[in-house]
């Protein structure tokens, strides 16, 4: 079993026991957009992702950074659950449960996921535009974006929903005309 495997595995049960105590207290939504938040901070603040993971680190001291950073910034419930991470010592751990909690949330409330890279910030109207033609594409209740800027797209977008991939971007029909002139170049007549 891979790393990533057994690491998915282990976050599971963690993942599956906060959306049941946050579904037993109604306050599901709230610990979605909190999860989301420190999912965030973790991605932007490389030093406090290297602090939960050092194992030199006290669990006391961890637990006070916790206290200290989310205190009145998140729901009581997940600044429990982020302390019994790192009592349990799977603190190291969060950025896939995270993901695991996100996923079957977004499940159970039949939330599509769409991954949007694109050259440029989009509008409000964009963003509603493309929720509204994801949603007819999915049949599904809710489409949420996740979106990213990424400037070598030139022009255009990719979005990426499950294993599915549209890309419309210059930078990949560049690419596709190249591979098929390097086609039509091996091919001798």
């Amino acid at each position: 079993m891979s790393s990533q495997g057994f690491m998915s595995k282990v976050a599971m049960p963690y993942a599956e026991a906060l959306i049941e105590s946050a579904s037993a207290a109604s306050v599901l939504d709230k610990v979605n957009e909190d999860l989301s938040l420190i999912s965030e901070i973790l991605k932007e603040s490389k030093e406090l992702k290297a602090f939960f993971y050092n194992p030199l680190i006290t669990i006391e001291v961890k637990k006070n950074v916790v206290n200290e950073l989310f205190n009145n910034q998140v729901h009581n419930l997940v600044i429990r659950f982020l302390l019994v991470l790192i009592d349990r010592r799977r603190i190291a751990l969060l950025d896939t449960i995270i993901s695991k909690y996100l996923e079957l949330v977004y499940e159970l409330q039949s939330t599509i996921v769409a991954e949007i890279l694109t050259p440029i910030v989009l509008t409000d109207v964009q963003q509603s535009a493309l929720i509204s033609k994801i949603r007819d594409i999915t049949n599904s209740k809710t489409v949420k974006l996740v979106i990213t800027i990424e400037p070598m797209l030139i022009a255009g977008f990719t979005i990426k929903i499950g294993s599915k991939i549209i890309d419309t971007s210059l930078h990949g029909r560049l690419k596709h005309i190249s591979a098929y002139l390097n086609l039509a170049s091996n091919i001798s007549i």
